[in-house]
């Protein structure tokens, strides 16, 4: 039995069980949460992170979300500035996007203490302009804050190709509790981000970039299979020109 191997799988099932109790994802329907104040950065309660999708079947955190050098955005903008457009494609579809993170409470759910809401773009940007309009005042104050309604819709009942979230914030000024051992659990239960999503190092990245271009899951322990879309994927990896010649240029391989 190979025993770094299963100390690798317990750490992965232990820090996918952490991700799954600390982070809340809207369920069809209306929902009301309160965005709280970031533990470890009280002037800004928003976290921006920047993720490389279905990268060997997985996400990976870039390390670009803290101004570190990450090999897999390299080597995706060298495609893009190639001037060959199937490489352009392939350098789209592995640079990093954002995704925003803000801890919450959810309403109904106050006893479980913070969470960290991730979302995209639009709701991202209309939440900044609440909170850039001075009449609304800090959404995030513990007493005097404002909570926010979430309308979740799935894919299915939106008739699109991806699911649906609006927000509206509430106008009634409200405390999060009255109950002091629940206002103690907002900052009590709150963890630092990077203990949810943790980054590899860039030696790290580059061997998963190399392995997904080859052909290889980056980890056979936890991907003993590979969906469609992944295997898809690497066929289109492999089939852009001068994708190996760009990637050896790039990293002295």
């Amino acid at each position: 039995m190979d025993l770094d191997k299963v100390k690798r799988r317990l750490n992965q099932l232990q820090t996918s069980t952490q991700r799954t109790s600390n982070l809340w994802k809207p369920q069809p329907g209306t929902q009301q949460i309160r965005l709280v104040p970031y533990k470890f950065n009280k002037d800004n309660p928003f976290i921006e992170l920047f993720f490389h999708y279905d990268l060997g079947g997985k996400s990976h955190l870039s390390p670009i979300s803290f101004g570190r050098p990450d090999p897999v955005e390299e080597f995706a903008q060298k495609l893009k500035a190639s001037g060959n457009r199937d490489d352009y494609r392939l350098g789209k579809k592995l640079e990093a996007k954002m995704r925003t993170f803000a801890p919450v409470i959810v309403r109904g759910e106050e006893s479980q203490g913070t969470k960290f809401w991730g979302f995209g773009k639009t709701v991202y940007q209309e939440i900044l302009s609440v909170i850039s309009d001075p009449d609304y005042g800090d959404i995030t104050d513990p007493v005097s804050g404002r909570d926010i309604t979430v309308e979740f819709k799935t894919a299915e009942e939106t008739g699109a190709s991806f699911p649906s979230t609006a927000i509206r914030v509430k106008p009634i000024q409200t405390p999060i509790s009255e109950d002091k051992n629940i206002l103690e659990k907002v900052a009590d239960t709150q963890k630092d981000i990077t203990e949810i999503y943790q980054e590899k190092t860039y030696d790290e990245l580059t061997e998963i970039l190399n392995n997904w271009l080859e052909g290889r899951e980056d980890d056979p322990a936890e991907n003993t299979t590979k969906s469609v879309t992944t295997a898809q994927s690497v066929e289109s990896a492999k089939s852009v020109e001068n994708v190996s010649e760009a990637f050896n240029e790039l990293f002295d391989k």
